[in-house]
């Protein structure tokens, strides 16, 4: 059941638990969201990352996962991709209606949503198409 389950809910889940988990302790979700974990690289210089790029790096590798499941052709990959359009749908609504949703970050979290979704059907029906032999007819 596990594999059905749509990696990229992870990443709007934690965005989710970032919202309102913060809210509830008197937090901005954009000031959350905006804390800086300075680098230092080989270079010398310091890459400040932030918590929302940490969160569309990890979306990043879930939807690399989500389109290598992708190329299964099963049952559950059916599944998953109806799971994954509801993922995206409820994805989009929060972008649009709930307060805290409408930022760059969770713009790139439901736009990998959609990719997930438009990236999933179109490699099952190409491999599909791949694993449907046609034979011609053969003469009498």
């Amino acid at each position: 059941m596990l594999r059905a389950f749509p990696k990229m809910l992870i990443a709007v889940a934690v965005y989710n638990a970032l919202v309102f988990g913060g809210s509830a302790l008197g937090h901005r979700a954009d000031a959350l969201l905006a804390q800086n974990f300075p680098l230092t690289v080989f270079s010398g210089d310091v890459w400040k990352i932030s918590l929302s790029d940490g969160l569309v790096g990890l979306a990043l590798v879930l939807l690399f996962i989500e389109i290598i499941k992708a190329t299964r052709t099963s049952r559950r990959e059916i599944l998953n991709h109806a799971l994954s359009t509801l993922t995206l749908m409820g994805a989009g609504a929060e972008f649009i209606a709930v307060r805290g949703f409408g930022t760059s970050t969770f713009f790139l979290i439901t736009l990998m949503c959609l990719f997930d979704v438009v990236a999933g059907y179109t490699v099952s029906i190409v491999t599909a198409k791949r694993d449907v032999a046609v034979v011609p007819p053969q003469a009498n």
